[in-house]
């Protein structure tokens, strides 16, 4: 399937050059441009993944934000290729699965969901 090169340039905008400048303008605003300019001098192997894991937080956010304006937006969708895929021949047949068992199974999922629920439960307080 090929990509759209508008929906990758949107989503390495989002992902990379997003947190980056977000990492930049807080460096600045922080201690000026030398805090930027720290971030490349060397310390460093790779300086942009290092402004890029800074600026996550707020680029996340940022996402989130644009989501709330128009799904997709921010967290843009990737499109998937969906189909259909043959049962392998070691998987059972569906239809040939035993009732009896399945109901075993159901009733024991019941019982563990019964527990949870007990143990989840605010405790009673007594008056």
């Amino acid at each position: 399937m090929a990509a759209d090169p508008l929906d990758t340039l949107r989503l390495t905008l989002m992902q990379d050059v997003l947190p980056v400048g977000l990492a930049m303008v807080e460096r600045v605003r922080k201690g000026g441009p030398q805090q930027v300019m720290a971030a490349f001098d060397g310390s460093s192997s790779d300086p942009l993944d290092q402004l890029r894991r800074e600026g996550e937080t707020a680029a996340s956010q940022v996402r989130e934000q644009l989501d709330r304006v128009s799904p997709g937006l921010g967290n843009p969708v990737m499109k998937v290729e969906v189909r259909d895929v043959e049962p392998a021949p070691s998987q059972p047949d569906q239809a040939a699965a035993d009732p009896a068992e399945l109901q075993a199974r159901l009733a024991a999922v019941a019982e563990r969901l019964t527990l949870l629920e007990q143990r989840l439960a605010p405790p009673v307080q007594e008056t």
